[in-house]
């Protein structure tokens, strides 16, 4: 018995706040703090890696979530179009494997290969990172703009307004968002709903 609660105390060190994390976090405008995870490739990443970057198109998502399988391929087009304009995808799975084994960072690295992701895909093992930016559901986007030497957030939300369809999306949130930025422009649409599992 002893030796049970000490396996689960140790689930519970691993994983500090499992379940949803806190839905405060960053607001558009705020800076963000760099964050250091481990990608598919065993490699730890952080944002400063990249200093040619103009900004980031962070996701938080994962593998088992209907949602984030819908929008799996929209996420890749977002990076094939926008890393050679300097905004690249990175893609962070929060979800607790205990209460989700298909979210393992096993799996991560086999749904990576399979999918052939272009962009890294980082386990965030203690969902401090998700807590800190104030993600709650999969997929749930934040557009990063880079401003002198910080980073801030210049969209929070949704990728586009339909969910089941891609073909049938009537407005492309985060393309917009993209395209007010690279002009020069403040984001017109800075916030929507994400609509998508509840991080686990």
């Amino acid at each position: 018995m002893a030796i049970l609660g000490s396996f689960f105390l140790a689930r519970g060190r691993y994983f500090a706040a499992s379940g949803n994390p806190s839905a405060s976090g960053y607001q558009v405008g705020d800076q963000v703090t760099d964050f250091k995870l481990k990608n598919v490739d065993g490699q730890l990443v952080t944002l400063a890696d990249n200093g040619d970057a103009r900004g980031y198109i962070v996701v938080f998502t994962c593998n088992t979530c209907p949602f984030a399988q819908a929008y799996e391929d929209r996420i890749v087009a977002l990076h094939q179009q926008y890393a050679p304009q300097g905004y690249p995808v990175v893609a962070i799975n929060p979800n607790n494997p205990w209460l989700s084994p298909g979210d393992s960072y096993g799996s991560m690295q086999k749904r990576a290969r399979v999918k052939n992701y272009p962009f890294p895909y980082l386990v965030d093992a203690t969902q401090d990172v998700a807590r800190r930016f104030g993600a709650t559901r999969t997929p749930q986007v934040y557009v990063l703009q880079r401003a002198g030497s910080a980073i801030q957030v210049a969209y929070i939300g949704a990728i586009d307004n339909n969910s089941e369809d891609a073909k049938a999306a009537t407005t492309k949130y985060v393309e917009q968002a993209l395209a007010d930025l690279m002009a020069g422009k403040a984001v017109a649409t800075n916030f929507t709903k994400a609509v998508g599992c509840t991080i686990k």
